[in-house]
């Protein structure tokens, strides 16, 4: 039996933006949906943070939330399950109040039982396996239980586990210790973006882009083969960020195609400018179709273009690995690794606040 596995779609991000929402949607349309048909798969599992915000959602989202990805899995046959993750449950302490069981539910009072918010073993195409979702107060006794007395050998959850990397340079230091998943075979969680394993337990990373860390960071979804146990990972090409090193001395841009670059969040670093009104006639070409974000960064003029990395232009503007330094230099006697986890979440709830 083949199962699909997704996790981390985080419907809503960036503040319900309609291009991501869009983004998010052609992902599915073009190649999620025609992957299970064209392979005959009918189960999919979802690992997590189906939704961004757990406080609220706005009603065009919630919309095609439900329309164009809720009902397709249902007229198509889907049995889908789903496992909750943190950013689906409205209290930090218990995920009674969740965004899947408002949204999906009907009107009879009664939960839906391919909704998961305790941990629990379940049985597919004869394989037991340990679905945990997000661990908070009020399930963290039920949880630990059930990872400990499971005859499961593979658990699929939303789980926070120190020693992997949340996104791309940024390492989890708090939260559960790896050797509490030592019985089972194989782990696969949701809740960190960035796709990394150490052999036993597999952090699928998100489906799509989500922030700039994510920029050249390849993304899947995954098919989990139960007689096999292979866990194959498909890939997504569709990007939404991306970077144009602007260097008139090797380019002559009136002749550039934008096309690549549309329809895209586009940062343009400008590393040579010796004809200023190129880039002006550039930058103009680019205003007058249809771009979701234009930012140009223009503090590399002075350095050649084999110089200047990667590295060095998104930790100029990487906002978390500058206040992350500034913990790590600090003379204190405090958790770092605590205040720097605080400090992603604060910087996180912040970037959702409506302006």
């Amino acid at each position: 039996m083949k199962i699909a596995l997704l996790n981390d779609t985080h419907f809503g991000a960036r503040n319900d933006s309609p291009a991501f929402l869009e983004y998010f949607m052609r992902f599915y349309n073009e190649i999620f949906f025609p992957y299970l048909k064209e392979n005959n798969i009918t189960t999919l599992i979802h690992l997590g943070d189906v939704v961004d915000r757990r406080k609220f959602i706005n009603f065009k989202t919630a919309h095609t939330f439900r329309q164009d990805f809720m009902h397709r899995l249902y007229k198509e046959g889907i049995d889908t399950h789903i496992i909750l993750g943190n950013h689906d449950t409205y209290y930090k302490n218990t995920n009674e109040v969740n965004a899947i069981n408002e949204l999906c539910t009907t009107y009879d009072g009664i939960k839906e039982p391919w909704i998961y918010d305790k941990a629990v073993t379940k049985n597919f195409g004869g394989t037991d396996i340990c679905l945990i979702p997000w661990i908070c107060d009020d399930n963290y006794e039920h949880s630990i239980n059930e990872i400990e007395t499971s005859k499961a050998q593979i658990a699929l959850g939303h789980l926070e586990i120190k020693g992997f990397e949340m996104h791309s340079g940024h390492m989890n230091m708090q939260g559960l210790d790896k050797s509490m998943f030592h019985r089972f075979e194989k782990v696969l969680s949701g809740h960190f973006h960035k796709k990394s394993d150490d052999g036993q337990i597999f952090y699928l990373g998100s489906q799509y882009e989500l922030t700039w860390s994510d920029y050249n960071d390849p993304k899947h979804f995954h098919i989990w083969d139960t007689d096999t146990r292979e866990l194959t990972a498909i890939r997504n090409p569709l990007t939404i960020h991306d970077k144009l090193f602007y260097n008139d001395r090797e380019t002559n841009y009136d002749d550039y195609d934008i096309t690549p670059h549309i329809e895209k969040h586009l940062k343009i670093i400008v590393v040579n400018k010796t004809n200023p009104e190129m880039l002006d006639r550039l930058l103009d070409r680019f205003y007058k179709v249809n771009m979701h974000e234009l930012k140009i960064i223009e503090d590399y003029s002075d350095l050649d273009a084999g110089n200047v990395s990667d590295d060095i232009v998104e930790n100029t503007q990487d906002t978390m690995t500058i206040l992350s330094k500034y913990v790590e230099d600090l003379d204190t006697t405090l958790d770092k690794p605590r205040l720097i986890n605080i400090q992603r979440q604060l910087y996180k709830e912040a970037q959702d606040l409506e302006i």
